[in-house]
């Protein structure tokens, strides 16, 4: 089925980190492990853009959260063609003045490889502040992380490129290349992040089709997966994190799901379309 939903926004209340979450939640043979061998095929393209509506469960109802939007832009980088993704997250205006929460994620990658260039994230959530920025060099092998928080001081850190390394948004785009039909049950995929400020083997684990029905009453046919999570301020760790997307040729995340330290988050698709 084609996506393209438009569903009307419930008001709700914000609590800390909810639309964070959605953001992070974005991203990313039995117990098999899967190597994409072919050339990327993407499923997206320059000009689209993906809305979500992100609600929190708060003692057995689902309040809504916020938003968060998805673009793809052109850009070039020394002359190499490459992406310009974007994704803003917001808490509803009605609701700023309880707890004010906007994010912003920008990251540049080379359109043949998926390989990112360049990230910065900037939030803002109810006073608290973070800041990340990555600079990937391949001539070098190097990742440079600069971060600060609003609880710690700015720090660099620097690691060794030996191996394919995502980005958030880059690491969304990436999982909507993978070629479900060619996994089994269980099969693992195996994904290395930066987040925040550190590096970490991650993985998604495919659960097999399934036939979901979103809240606007549609249903829809899917690929579902599971997201290895960070353990940290707001998640867990382990595999609580659900993920369904389209089984079609533009594999666009549906729903999301996740368990956070206090209650669970879920975003649901809002709007698709190509500019």
């Amino acid at each position: 089925m084609v996506c393209k939903t438009k569903i009307v926004g419930y008001k709700g209340l914000l609590l800390p980190n909810k639309v964070k979450a959605i953001l992070f939640i974005f991203f990313i043979v039995s117990c098999g492990v899967y190597a994409q061998e072919k050339p990327l095929v993407y499923p997206f393209r320059v000009g689209e853009v993906v809305k979500y509506n992100a609600y929190y469960n708060w003692q057995f109802v689902w309040l809504n959260a916020g938003t968060a939007e998805f673009y793809i832009n052109d850009t070039l980088v020394n002359g190499v063609p490459a992406y310009h993704f974007k994704s803003l997250g917001a808490s509803l205006n009605s609701y700023d003045w309880f707890f004010k929460v906007r994010e912003r994620f920008e990251s540049i990658a080379k359109k043949e490889s998926l390989a990112p260039l360049w990230f910065i994230r900037e939030s803002y959530e109810g006073g608290y502040k973070v800041f990340n920025r990555y600079s990937f060099s391949y001539s070098n092998s190097k990742l440079v992380i600069d971060s600060y928080t609003s609880n710690r001081p700015y720090k660099q850190n620097t690691f060794t490129i030996d191996k394919p390394i995502f980005d958030v948004l880059t690491a969304i785009y990436y999982c909507r290349t993978i070629d479900f039909k060619r996994l089994n049950k269980g099969d693992l995929v195996p994904l290395t992040m930066a987040v925040d400020d550190g590096v970490y083997n991650l993985y998604i684990r495919y659960l097999g089709p399934e036939n979901i029905k979103h809240r606007n009453g549609n249903s829809y046919d899917t690929y579902k997966f599971s997201v290895k999570l960070v353990e940290g301020t707001i998640f867990k760790g382990g595999e609580d994190m659900i993920v369904w997307v389209s089984r079609d040729e533009k594999k666009i995340p549906i729903v999301v799901e996740a368990k956070i330290l206090i209650g669970a988050v879920k975003a649901y698709l809002f709007d698709y379309k190509i500019d």
